[in-house]
């Protein structure tokens, strides 16, 4: 029975990296996905979920075996060196950016829950969530917002899922859709399946993960809870897409409304509209929540007090954060295109925090030399890297091209080019990450024969 608990509480405490990715940006981007292409990208979600997977076991596990949280790790990386200083100010703001992004979506999205319930004016929603979301943020338990989090992400999981499950959807469409990768030539197909693992796969997420997990957990636990709370979110996420397929007309929260209204009853939307606000409030939290985090272990050696949680500089970070969400919900911008545009752009970071991660934890000397990753688990994270920046570079080009007025004429020319070039990208990063391992390993080497002499 204790160790049921046990159990419980860890999936519960790993429900933190599902109430980050599960956000309004998820619930947007999943449902125009299924209002616009049925269950074709299901695809992506389960791909997404996989590689959340296989990246946050690697950031927590660089944690356990080195005590270090994954910001730390990149730094020590970096000791001594005059580019140190230039890295950490990129790794820093690519997080900043995303999360600030990520925050204005989360504070929308939010705001587009309530919503779909209550007639209450934005401005008013605004203070409300922006009061909640400070109160929570400063809890003086890491371990405790993990759990309250957790809390939410099961409340959050029941609402979506129940929607999804009284629709009724086809078991053969969503076999095809989950194992059969089609990326449809409509415009705004790329940027969408971008969207659809950069919401999942949140590059501050493997920070936050890493900053306010035990280190004395013992990997085994680590592995179940993970893998329950990560598989569990890639479900509600699926769940979430499956409602979107119930629209007809172009996607728009009011549409979705009056669908759920239309198939299952006017209780559906409370659920859902309940179900977002949820999803936007948690996230609110979790992005300035990773931005701190990240800062403080990038650059806690310089001032340990200040850098403390809950320190000032802490909580610039994350205050800074929450008010960019605020600031764009005061400005009562469309929800929309904004929260599409947020998960696309962290989709475009995913690949650029990926080399860092699969660096540090093949650091023998950091990670000890039965730690570190083996070839298949290197191999996996090199298609992540592929896969994300073939869909990054896509989107770039097609942003362009649009921007200045320029027809791609053959754009499954453009797929193969970009997805050769990045191939290459991706085996010259392993090339020289295994270059870099035996390096070490050797040193290693070396410096036992010496001091055994």
């Amino acid at each position: 029975m204790k160790n049921l608990k046990s159990r419980l509480l860890n999936v519960l405490f790993w429900s933190v990296v599902s109430a980050a990715f599960i956000g309004p940006g998820t619930v947007t981007t999943a449902t125009k996905a299924g209002a616009n292409f049925g269950f074709d990208l299901l695809w992506a979600l389960v791909f997404s979920t996989f590689a959340c997977l296989l990246l946050q076991e690697a950031s927590a596990r660089i944690t356990i075996n080195s005590g270090m949280n994954l910001g730390q790790a990149i730094a020590k990386q970096f000791e001594g060196k005059s580019s140190k200083t230039l890295i950490l100010l990129l790794v820093i703001g690519a997080i900043i950016l995303g999360s600030a992004a990520y925050e204005t979506g989360n504070i929308l999205g939010s705001i587009a829950g309530l919503s779909l319930v209550f007639d209450i004016p934005q401005k008013i929603l605004v203070a409300l969530i922006g009061i909640l979301a400070f109160a929570a943020l400063n809890f003086r338990s890491m371990q405790g917002i993990a759990r309250f989090m957790g809390g939410i992400v099961f409340f959050m999981g029941l609402a979506f899922f129940t929607t999804a499950i009284q629709l009724k959807p086809p078991i053969g469409e969503i076999l095809k859709g989950s194992f059969i990768p089609t990326i449809p030539e409509t415009e705004g197909a790329g940027l969408l399946i971008l969207g659809l693992i950069g919401t999942t796969v949140v590059p501050y997420d493997l920070f936050l993960g890493s900053g306010v997990l035990n280190k004395k957990q013992a990997i085994s636990e680590l592995r179940f809870g993970l893998s329950v709370a990560v598989v569990l979110g890639g479900i509600i996420s699926m769940a979430i897409m499956t409602v979107g397929t119930v629209i007809e007309t172009e996607f728009t929260y009011e549409t979705l409304a009056q669908a759920l209204t239309y198939r299952v009853g006017s209780y559906a939307v409370y659920i859902f509209g309940f179900g977002m606000f949820a999803a936007g409030f948690s996230s609110a939290i979790t992005a300035p929540l990773a931005s701190a985090l990240t800062a403080q272990s990038l650059f806690e050696e310089k001032s340990k007090k200040r850098w403390k949680t809950q320190g000032i500089y802490f909580r610039l970070v994350y205050t800074g954060v929450l008010l960019v969400g605020l600031f764009f919900g005061l400005m009562e911008i469309k929800p929309i295109p904004a929260i599409i545009l947020a998960q696309a752009f962290n989709g475009l970071i995913l690949p650029f925090i990926s080399i860092f991660l699969i660096y540090v934890i093949n650091d023998p000397e950091l990670m000890g030399k039965s730690n570190t990753n083996g070839w298949l688990s290197n191999i996996l994270m090199a298609i992540v890297m592929w896969v994300t920046m073939v869909m990054g570079i896509i989107s770039i080009v097609r942003a362009i091209a649009k921007a200045i007025n320029v027809a791609i004429n053959q754009p499954d020319f453009l797929v193969l080019i970009v997805g050769v070039i990045s191939f290459f990208i991706s085996i010259a990063v392993l090339y020289y990450i295994s270059k870099y391992r035996r390096k070490k390993e050797v040193s290693m080497h070396m410096n036992n024969i010496l001091k055994n002499k």
